[in-house]
């Protein structure tokens, strides 16, 4: 994803995500946008359906997105 782009949750894989982004709302169905960029990309600074989060690239390999075409 480009820093302001937004795209929607596909799939997680639930045993290599930290339950607490799964609360604040990184699941399936719902959108996300690359909100910003830390230096060497990682890590994410991501709007998740209103919540803002910091997710490691290592994290982000595990969700599936679909960016609307």
């Amino acid at each position: 994803m480009q820093k302001g782009e937004k795209a929607i949750i596909k799939d997680i894989a639930t045993d290599k995500v930290p339950l607490k982004l799964l609360e604040m709302g990184c699941l399936p169905g719902n959108e996300v946008q690359l909100l910003q960029l830390a230096p060497f990309s990682d890590p994410m600074y991501i709007n998740v359906n209103g919540s803002h989060l910091a997710i490691r690239k290592e994290t982000a390999l595990h969700i599936s997105i679909e960016t609307p075409s």
